[in-house]
């Protein structure tokens, strides 16, 4: 049989896939052919137009991320020992490769010179973006430097290739390395049943008797939430905390401290290559925020304004903690389980309550009704896709005019050698291919929540609920797009502290009431969320959102200080930054052991490197643009219409500011994004 990564096939064959035989091969022949290719078109042609020079590179590039794609997705959904080795060994190959070309200064000029040429002039906005996205991008991958300087960027660009991805490999195996086994039923007092039947099966698996919980989240989550058992709780915190760090009980073994320390030195280098002060200021060069000020003022000012709100969360915690159970000090472990103790009191209601309310398949029905209403879109489930697993769902998307606009994989619950988290990921772009045909775009939706039991279906919290739909949200973003050119096709492109924009937007209709009726239906008895429960939901939408805004503020402050302040004489100071960031924003000091940034996958193994700000950036613009809709009708199709032309289906061509003005009518306001978070009284005061 030929190499199913190199066929030609709408979609990834990955029951065929077998990594020792496979993998290796398939991406060492693409590259081959793509320099050959290249180096005849560099050799061949003295003019460059668009068709001679950069649709070949689109042609090139689509060619190694069609054999690439299914790869990295299997990587991170179905790892196996075979695999990882294989996807190892090509790491190198890969950033090879693009380090090659992206420092290739006869290309860079060839594509100079188109831009310099006339024929520039009769290029649509689309190709003439993505020329100038080339041209900066080839000086931001050091195609100016010396033969010297060129060599050791290419060194940092593998180094940190390895190390991200060894970052990634520790977590998942430190993750997957522990478990609490519980023999005695009496310790399970407090858990919903549903995590219990969970347990016991998940014992029964792993042939044990009793129950045995995870470190992955929805175990971890429901521990931490309802066992009633603290000194339990305490032991699962403490392992979930202390994973791939020195803390670890299994320490040495997959330490990311020295990882994260080395990731940090080589982004540093790298940027000083290209003459930046440091990788924060050179993370900008692809961003809306123009300059560190700007980052740090944005999010400290977000401090300030949640200061208020953010100590009175946690002085009522502590109050209830100490008059429920004298608890006198509220240690890290309790935190969770009191909150849900007291958003009980409080509002006499519970994510356990909720949960019967929101079968998954219900969830997902009504999520493509919503999107149907708002963008006359219809999602229709396709079978006999060929996936990786049995829970896998494949869906296509067709508009108003029955015009095919893509389709993705939905993968959504946890499970072992799964990365833990939610995510969309691109399977395919869409371009226009050289015959003028389109190829339409594909996507992976991946969540990891708590599967069905029994005869029961799987139930979703209310902060799954949110969790899909903003990862649909990026669905939406790369398959509604009506950009040819896959460089800026999609979320490809988008300046990034915008591209959480789409995705944010979507959650605020987790919350509207015409919106919970057509997602919401009790599994047993079809019946809606009820009035008296939305109530109690919508009032306890901003429960503790003081403490959760400084939560992510935490998170961004230290990702953007530990990049523009790193120093090659003193290292990362990685633990006397988050240290200091705690003390300025933290309302809850967690443990001396507690060792997060270890596992803090987001900026050391994904894309969020001195960009984790980009959360709350784009949410300003999400909740400035939602209040549109609050204005004209929470499913108005017009203003539905607006938001796709204007926004999803511009790809990363105009500048996102640009685009949002041409929605709103005018730049965006921090204003409800406050008022969603329930900060306005405060800041009021």
């Amino acid at each position: 049989m030929e190499n199913p990564l190199l066929a030609e096939s709408t979609l990834p064959i990955f029951s065929k896939i077998i990594p020792e035989k496979h993998i290796k091969p398939a991406i060492t022949e693409v590259i081959k052919r793509n320099k050959k290719e290249l180096t005849a078109i560099l050799s061949k042609y003295s003019e460059f137009t668009w068709d001679n020079l950069m649709a070949p590179l689109d042609e090139m590039h689509d060619r190694l991320t069609k054999a690439w794609s299914p790869i990295s997705h299997l990587h991170s959904v179905s790892e196996s020992e075979a695999l990882r080795e294989a996807y190892n060994d090509c790491l190198p190959l890969i950033t090879a490769y693009h380090t090659e070309l992206m420092q290739n200064s006869q290309l860079f000029k060839a594509i100079q010179s188109l831009a310099d040429s006339p024929h520039y002039q009769q290029l649509n906005d689309s190709q003439r973006k993505v020329i100038t996205n080339e041209l900066r991008d080839f000086k931001l991958s050091g195609v100016n430097l010396s033969a010297e300087n060129k060599a050791r960027f290419a060194e940092l660009q593998k180094e940190l290739s390895r190390l991200t991805t060894l970052f990634g490999e520790n977590v998942l195996d430190a993750t997957q390395a522990w478990t609490l086994h519980v023999t005695e039923a009496s310790e399970l007092k407090g858990l919903p049943k549903q995590d219990i039947e969970l347990a016991a099966q998940t014992a029964a698996q792993q042939k044990m008797t009793g129950w045995v919980f995870t470190l992955e989240y929805p175990s971890y989550s429901a521990v931490m939430k309802f066992l009633e058992s603290r000194e339990l709780r305490k032991q699962m915190y403490i392992a979930y905390s202390t994973r791939a760090s020195d803390q670890d009980p299994m320490a040495g073994k997959w330490d990311n401290t020295l990882v994260m320390a080395d990731i940090l030195r080589a982004r540093h280098e790298m940027a000083n290559l290209l003459g930046f002060q440091n990788y924060a200021v050179y993370s900008l060069a692809i961003k809306m925020a123009d300059s560190p000020e700007r980052v740090l003022h944005f999010l400290n000012d977000l401090v300030n304004k949640s200061k208020k709100a953010a100590e009175r969360d946690v002085r009522e915690l502590r109050e209830f903690a100490a008059q429920t159970d004298h608890i006198q000090t509220l240690e890290s472990w309790d935190a969770a389980f009191y909150t849900e103790k007291l958003r009980q009191q409080k509002y006499d209601i519970s994510q356990e309550e909720l949960k019967p309310y929101f079968p998954a398949d219900k969830v997902i029905a009504g999520l493509f009704d919503i999107v149907n209403k708002l963008y006359g879109i219809q999602i229709r489930e396709k079978k006999g896709v060929d996936t990786w697993h049995n829970d896998v769902k494949f869906f296509e998307i067709v508009d108003r005019e029955n015009q095919f606009r893509g389709s993705l994989y939905m993968d959504l619950y946890a499970r072992p050698h799964k990365r833990d988290g939610a995510w969309m990921d691109e399977c395919k772009v869409r371009r226009r291919l050289l015959d003028g045909s389109i190829q339409d775009p594909v996507a992976f939706l991946t969540c990891n929540f708590t599967r069905a039991v029994d005869d029961r279906p799987a139930l979703l919290t209310q902060d799954e609920v949110e969790t899909l739909f903003h990862e649909f949200g990026h669905c939406l973003h790369h398959l509604l797009t009506k950009i040819d050119c896959p460089t800026i096709s999609g979320i490809n492109g988008v300046l990034w502290d915008a591209v959480e924009f789409p995705s944010q937007i979507m959650e605020h209709w987790c919350w509207e009431k015409q919106a919970i009726d057509i997602i919401s239906g009790h599994y047993k008895t079809g019946e809606p969320l009820p009035d008296e429960l939305y109530k109690k939901l919508h009032a306890a939408k901003n429960f503790q959102s003081g403490m959760q805004t400084r939560r992510q503020l935490e998170f961004a402050l230290f990702d953007f200080r530990i990049h523009l302040e790193y120093d090659p004489k003193k290292g990362g100071r990685i633990q006397e930054i988050l240290d200091e960031v705690r003390s300025q924003v933290a309302v809850m000091i967690p443990p001396k052991f507690n060792r997060f940034q270890n596992t803090f996958s987001h900026i050391f193994a994904g894309s969020y490197a001195a960009g984790y700000y980009s959360y709350k950036w784009a949410e300003v613009l999400s909740s400035d643009a939602f209040s549109l809709f609050e204005e004209t009708g929470t499913f108005n199709p017009k203003t539905g219409q607006a938001f796709m032309r204007n926004i999803l289906e511009q790809g990363g061509l105009p500048n996102p500011m640009d685009a949002f003005i041409l929605f709103r009518g005018r730049e965006p306001r921090i204003d409800a994004l406050l008022r969603h978070s329930g900060l306005v009284e405060e800041t009021n005061q």
